[in-house]
């Protein structure tokens, strides 16, 4: 098998997805046989983003493996702070590290890691555009909690714009046979063109609604996240959107018996507390699943010493992505890639 790159979760087959899945099965069952998987190996997370959870879930999942990491969690910290570009970083840690896990404020900052990268690059997170290793861990919840990944309604509340979570999310179940979305936003936060094409391209229903109240009682699971202030140019445009949906327990009164919240965390407002106690309320299992899945997830990007492939996209010298949020608008020397969809040409590296 030819090792690669995880920047989109699309870019595994059903059955390496589900290879992954298994495999998170039986190490939550039998964790001490992992527990020298990867003596050894050496593992860098690059952080130029905050984080909590996505840092310590993967130097967790390294360390139960049996192996070692090395990293910044601010990019203060490193070379970055000189003026040293994704590239050199990228090209001098790859000599050090079996594997990177890269965090970034740019949307397609992955993209652009793994054209440089001697080592495979996880995306850990890249923007306002995916999110693919807590997408794993959202899948892995919702086999364990719910039993399967086919025949549900799925809402998806809160900042659907910039939330790169749910993006990872609805690409990927809508892959899955006969999944239903009801999209929850203000109509500033409703989900990009780009992920509803994508679920018309799948022939996948899908409603969109401005109330939580209204939809909650058709779902079988309900994805809340929070609305994003560090996605906002302005304060202003974060305050009017803030606390505009609350999930609380009159709202949840309204739901399903079965039905399953899950939140990618953090949360700020928009769960009460009193939510936390309702059997329905699987948002802190998910972080252990988290663990699990990105455990599983390293083993399957290690279990190679095949070549390093990579899917590069086309060159256009004549594109110039409008993004402003791109990663291309700030590494200048990066090849200018686009890639075909729904007969045009969109940025490689952001999607835009």
């Amino acid at each position: 098998m030819a090792v690669k790159h995880l920047i989109d979760l699309d870019e595994f087959s059903h059955e390496e997805l589900f290879k992954i899945l298994n495999m998170a099965n039986l190490i939550m069952k039998n964790p001490g046989y992992y527990t020298d998987s990867c003596h050894g190996k050496v593992m860098a997370t690059l952080f130029y983003e905050h984080s909590t959870r996505t840092q310590m879930s993967f130097q967790t999942a390294m360390l139960r493996l049996g192996g070692t990491v090395i990293g910044f969690d601010n990019p203060l910290n490193s070379s970055v702070s000189k003026g040293e570009s994704l590239k050199d970083t990228v090209r001098v840690i790859s000599n050090y590290a079996d594997l990177i896990t890269m965090r970034h404020v740019d949307e397609g900052a992955a993209k652009a890691a793994a054209l440089y990268s001697r080592s495979p690059i996880i995306n850990a997170g890249d923007g306002g555009h995916l999110h693919p290793t807590q997408t794993l861990t959202d899948i892995v919840t919702l086999l364990e909690t719910k039993g399967t990944l086919e025949n549900l309604t799925i809402g998806l509340c809160g900042d659907l714009k910039n939330g790169r979570t749910v993006h990872s999310l609805i690409k990927a179940m809508s892959k899955f046979n006969n999944n239903k979305f009801v999209l929850i936003s203000t109509k500033e936060l409703t989900v990009p063109d780009y992920i509803k094409a994508i679920l018309k391209k799948n022939n996948c229903p899908f409603s969109e609604s401005t109330s939580l109240a209204d939809a909650i009682g058709e779902l079988d699971v309900l994805y809340m996240t929070r609305i994003q202030k560090e996605r906002f140019l302005s304060e202003i445009d974060y305050i009017n959107q803030k606390g505009v949906f609350v999930l609380d327990m009159e709202k949840l009164n309204k739901a399903k018996s079965d039905l399953k919240i899950l939140h990618p965390l953090p949360r700020v407002d928009e769960i009460d507390i009193a939510v936390d106690d309702d059997p329905r309320a699987v948002y802190f299992d998910q972080t252990e699943y988290g663990m699990y899945a990105r455990m599983a997830l390293i083993l399957h990007i290690l279990d190679s010493d095949h070549k390093l492939i990579n899917d590069t996209g086309d060159v256009n010298p004549a594109f110039t992505c409008e993004n402003e949020k791109c990663i291309t608008n700030k590494e200048i020397y990066l090849p200018k890639l686009t890639k075909a969809e729904e007969n045009k040409q969109v940025c490689a590296y952001c999607e835009h």
